[in-house]
C-alpha cells in the first residue's frame, strides 16, 4: 500500500526545503494550539531545533548496546535499533507503509477547487467548474484557513484519509505563482472512461495537454490534462480500484541509483522497469503492491539528463510508518539525507522524520498511529 505534508509568515512565495536549508524568517508565538502545529507540520517546511523542542532541551544521543536513546529535558525518551544494512532491509520491508498525501502549493485554491471560468453562451454567465471535485471526481475531504500564518490548505481525495490517498493544496497569502520546475512531471488518476473524462473537462474550461488514445507501443489509453495551476494529470484507463489517485512521477538523474534507494530505503518493490530509446528516456514503476490497487512512484530518466530544477510548487511526498526511529536509520544507511531528525512535534506529539532522496526530491515518514489520533 503505499502515498505525505509545515507554516509561515509568507507575502514571498514559500521556497522549497529542497533549495532552502533554512526556511525563511518565520514568525512563532510562544504558544501555539494543537491545530496549529498540525498544519506547521503538514506545509512541509522544516521547524527550528528550538521549536522542535524545548528551547532549553538538550537531545542526547547515547548509544547502549544495539539500541539508541533520544532524550530530551522533557523526558521523552524514544528509542531505536542501531541496525545493520540487512536488519534495515528486513524492517522497511516488513513495515506498515503506505502513501497519505502528495502535497503541494497553488496560486488561488477557491478557483483551484472551483475552477472558474467565464463562458459565453446566450449570455455572458459565470461558469463555477469544480476542477478537483467535479472534473476529477475528488472529494473535498476538509478546509482549513490560518489567517495568523497566512496560509489555508485543503484536503482532497476519493475516501477518507485514514485509507486513502489525498492531495493537500496550500494557499499561501498573496502568494498567486509558482515555478513548478522541470523535475516535477505529473499526478496519475485512474479513470474508467478517458475519453468521457476529457470531454467534461473541456465542457468546463480546462486544458487538455494529450487527446485519449493508446500509450506508444502499449496498449493502456492515457491522456493528459492540466488543472489551473499548470500540474499535468495523466488520466490512466483501467477498470474501478480502490485507489484512483494513483501515481506520482517525478524525474530523476541516475534510475538505477534511485531503484536501489527506493527498494532498500523505503522497501518498495520495482513493479516493472521499460526503456523507450526511441524517446530516449527509461522509467521505473515503484510501490507497495500492484499498481491498479495502490498508489505508486514513477520513476522517469531521460537520457543524459542528470540534474533539474525542482522550482517551488511541487512540496513532497508523505508515507506512513509504525517507527519513525527505524526508518530514518534505514535512509541514512542507504544514501538518503535526514532533514528532520525523527521526534514528536511539540504540542501534539505527532512523530515525524522528513529526508531527502538521492536527486533531492523531499519524503516525510508520519508514525502511523500518531496520525489517526490526528485525523480524530
Amino acid at each position: 500500500m503505499a502515498s505525505v505534508s509545515v507554516a509561515l509568515n509568507l507575502s514571498t512565495p514559500r521556497p522549497s526545503l529542497l533549495h532552502s536549508p533554512s526556511p525563511p524568517s518565520l514568525k512563532f508565538s510562544p504558544v501555539h494550539n494543537t491545530s496549529r502545529r498540525l498544519a506547521l507540520f503538514q506545509l512541509g517546511i522544516a521547524l527550528p531545533q528550538s521549536q522542535l523542542f524545548n528551547a532549553e532541551a538538550s537531545k542526547l544521543f547515547a548509544a547502549e548496546g544495539n539500541t539508541t536513546k533520544v532524550a530530551t529535558a522533557g523526558n521523552i525518551t524514544r528509542e531505536s535499533t542501531s541496525f545493520t544494512e540487512v536488519d534495515a532491509m528486513d524492517w522497511v520491508k516488513n513495515d506498515n507503509r503506505r502513501v497519505l498525501h502528495f502535497v503541494y502549493s497553488v496560486g488561488d485554491l477557491d478557483k483551484t477547487i472551483k475552477y472558474t471560468y467565464l463562458i459565453q453562451q446566450i449570455a455572458n454567465c459565470l461558469m463555477r467548474c469544480r476542477f478537483y471535485t467535479e472534473c476529477l471526481g475528488m472529494k473535498l475531504l476538509r478546509k482549513r484557513d490560518i489567517p495568523e500564518d497566512r496560509y489555508t490548505n485543503a484536503f482532497l481525495g476519493y475516501g477518507p484519509e485514514e485509507s486513502n490517498v489525498t492531495v493537500e493544496l496550500t494557499y499561501n497569502y498573496g502568494v498567486n505563482k509558482y515555478d513548478i520546475g522541470t523535475g516535477f512531471g505529473h499526478f496519475g488518476i485512474a479513470v474508467e472512461d478517458a475519453a468521457k473524462t476529457v470531454d467534461l473537462v473541456k465542457a468546463k474550461g480546462g486544458k487538455v495537454i494529450r487527446e485519449p488514445g493508446p500509450v506508444t507501443n502499449g496498449s493502456t489509453v492515457i491522456a493528459m490534462i492540466e488543472d489551473p495551476n499548470g500540474y499535468n494529470f495523466e488520466l490512466l484507463e483501467r477498470g474501478p480500484t480502490p485507489e484512483p489517485l494513483c501515481q506520482v512521477m517525478l524525474r530523476v538523474g541516475d534510475l538505477d541509483r534511485s531503484i536501489n534507494f527506493y527498494k532498500k530505503a523505503f522497501g518498495m518493490e520495482l513493479l516493472h522497469k521499460r526503456d523507450n530509446p526511441e524517446y530516449k528516456y527509461t522509467n521505473a514503476i515503484m510501490g507497495y503492491g500492484p499498481e491498479d490497487k495502490n498508489a505508486v512512484l514513477e520513476l522517469t530518466y531521460n537520457y543524459g539528463v542528470t540534474e533539474y530544477d525542482k522550482g517551488n510548487g511541487y512540496t513532497q511526498i508523505a508515507l506512513s510508518t509504525d517507527n519513525v526511529y527505524k526508518s530514518a536509520e534505514a535512509i541514512k544507511l542507504f544514501g538518503g539525507k535526514i532533514i528532520r531528525e525523527p521526534g514528536p512535534l511539540p504540542g501534539i506529539n505527532t512523530k515525524i522524520t522528513a529526508c531527502l532522496d538521492p536527486d533531492g526530491w523531499k519524503l516525510v515518514f508520519v508514525d502511523n498511529k500518531d496520525f489517526l489520533r490526528e485525523l480524530e
